[in-house]
């Protein structure tokens, strides 16, 4: 399917901002426009924004309740209570545990972590969690990554004689729990400058208010900052304001003095220290780290993540890489199932949805398989699995569709459903799936817009090779890390043209495609097109496109260029 492209522009009035920047900066226009596009406006903010500082993290005070949690860590400690600290199984909920645990074990023991079971409890706070810290005769709980949203449980474990603190950063939903304190900075009353972290993020922010209580060191928290990062970059919240300065110090410590849990997890991903970078933190770290939960126990991920035995953690980590491989099998297993199922339906071309069921795949992949099938099949997709008389599975959406909207719309048709715009899971009566198959169709198809049914590149802006010099590269590297809220620019360049024959169709059949470009500024660039090798040939007879590209590092025998990573390539009639 082809990309939608789209060039942002800016406004006059923004275009009078980033020459001011430029010249109050020394930055080249170009950069100062790329900041402009992200807010910054100011000297000082770009000052900020190229140099995060652990010094311009928040209070902890400021968010709601905090004053209430660290009295309360405080009396159980004094106490000598059993504390337990619960989280979800997948990276934010797992890091957020290995944190608190491994922070908390600095000033004290009774302690002990729970991870619930995704096929048996479910996400998030559950009643066997709770009973599990009452047979440990547990007085607290801290939960983390999750319980906002979990009165009920909260409520049971009162009646156990059990107090919560609440770590979470979800929409809360109507009422609060009754925890000795619900930190959240999207509460309603919220007090935090700052809304958008990650659980494990909160987490941090408990450590950090519990030094500046005690007057001790804040560098107890560096050891901390990797986890931090590691939920930041896998949760996909914004790279902006504290999530930003947190990764980038998270990065900075992973890449000079890993945990021996991470270094484990980088000896099996082929990562050296020095070379991770966000992406490899998505791509190659988080889902070694959800394969736990999604294969056998998260428990497994933090006990890897806490080990300060370098031999116990390169045994788990090969345990994690292979319940990795047993994840990445099913993965591919079902979603070729899944194809299937959807090439035999003589309607599917002209649907608007997708949702297919199959018996007893495995639950813990079918989000996953989910997101493949969008890569086919741009539509909002729903994947189920039957166990038992009971329909159960992940959603995913494309674009600008409120996927949980149209869930929500059928769910007379549901047992349970939870999540968000772009995320959901649900489960239903066997008998009860072709009906809301059909309902979530017809929802679907009067709802989607024409611009949702088609994926979009978002282009920085247009440009020339040659404007492409090391110091505009440099500034680029330096506004690392990127994700949302701060994606890696992606630009366009018109009118390109083989150079010196050297482009090439490369890799098994000829599938990808190397490519040495130049362009009408006389400039050129070398760049790597996935799943793009059938271009080759008209290039290499002399055809023009236009490319949309990423710039990136490529390190070869000690010596760093640049390359375009190319995302699309049009060629000119």
């Amino acid at each position: 399917m082809e990309n939608r492209i789209i060039i942002q522009t800016l406004t006059p009035k923004q275009q009078t901002v980033a020459k001011a920047l430029s010249a109050q900066t020394g930055l080249d226009l170009l950069s100062a426009e790329m900041l402009v596009r992200r807010g910054i406006t100011t000297k000082h903010e770009t000052y900020a924004y190229f140099h995060p500082s652990v010094k311009d993290l928040h209070d902890p005070f400021l968010m709601k309740g905090m004053d209430r949690a660290i009295e309360r860590i405080d009396n159980a400690i004094s106490g000598k209570e059993n504390i337990l600290i619960y989280g979800d199984y997948d990276v934010d909920g797992t890091t957020a545990v290995a944190l608190m645990f491994s922070f908390l074990k600095n000033f004290y023991s009774n302690l002990d972590y729970y991870i619930p079971d995704r096929y048996t409890e479910g996400y998030g706070v559950s009643f066997q969690g709770i009973d599990y810290a009452a047979d440990k005769h547990c007085t607290l709980i801290i939960a983390l990554d999750c319980g906002i949203k979990s009165v009920d449980k909260v409520a049971y474990a009162k009646e156990k004689g059990i107090d919560f603190i609440v770590c979470d950063h979800h929409n809360p939903g109507e009422d609060l729990p009754e925890a000795v304190a619900v930190l959240d900075a999207k509460r309603e009353d919220n007090t935090y400058p700052y809304r958008e972290l990650s659980g494990c993020g909160v987490g941090f922010k408990l450590a950090q208010a519990y030094l500046l209580k005690h007057n001790l060191p804040l560098s107890s928290l560096n050891p901390l900052l990797p986890l931090t990062a590691m939920s930041i970059a896998s949760d996909i919240v914004p790279l902006t304001g504290e999530n930003r300065i947190l990764a980038y110090w998270g990065l900075k410590q992973i890449n000079k003095q890993p945990p021996l849990g991470v270094k484990a997890l980088m000896d099996v991903a082929s990562i050296s220290p020095g070379d991770l970078n966000i992406s490899d933190l998505v791509y190659k770290i988080g889902p070694r780290i959800n394969a736990c939960g999604r294969i056998k126990s998260g428990r497994e991920a933090v006990r890897l993540l806490i080990t300060d035995n370098a031999d116990e953690a390169r045994c788990l980590s090969e345990t994690v890489n292979q319940h990795n491989e047993e994840r990445r099998d099913l993965d591919s297993k079902i979603t070729q199932e899944a194809l299937e199922q959807l090439a035999a339906d003589p309607q599917n071309d002209n649907l608007f949805s997708t949702v297919v069921c199959g018996k007893q795949w495995h639950k813990g992949v079918i989000g996953i398989v989910a997101s493949r099938l969008i890569e086919t099949y741009y539509r909002p997709t729903i994947v189920l699995t039957e166990n038992d008389g009971i329909v159960s599975g992940s959603a995913r959406s494309v674009g600008g569709f409120d996927l949980y909207a149209a869930i929500d719309a059928c769910s007379d048709c549901l047992l349970t459903f939870g999540g968000h715009t772009y995320a959901a899971g649900l489960s239903m009566k066997a008998e009860d799936y072709l009906g809301f198959k059909q309902r979530f169709e017809q929802y679907v198809a009067t709802h989607i817009l024409p611009e949702q049914q088609q994926p979009t590149l978002l282009v920085e802006t247009e440009l020339q090779f040659a404007q492409v010099t090391r110091s505009f590269f440099m500034c680029l590297q330096a506004m690392e890390p990127f994700g949302p809220d701060n994606e890696r620019p992606l630009f366009l360049t018109r009118q390109v043209h083989d150079y010196h024959a050297g482009t090439r169709a490369v890799g098994e059949g000829g599938k990808h495609l190397r490519l040495e470009l130049q362009d009408p500024s006389m400039g050129s660039l070398k760049g790597i097109a996935f799943g793009k090798g059938e271009m080759a040939e008209p290039l290499r007879k002399g055809a023009k496109a236009d490319i949309c590209y990423e710039l990136q590092p490529n390190t070869f025998n000690g010596q760093t260029t640049i390359q375009m990573m190319v995302q699309d390539i049009r060629i000119n009639n």
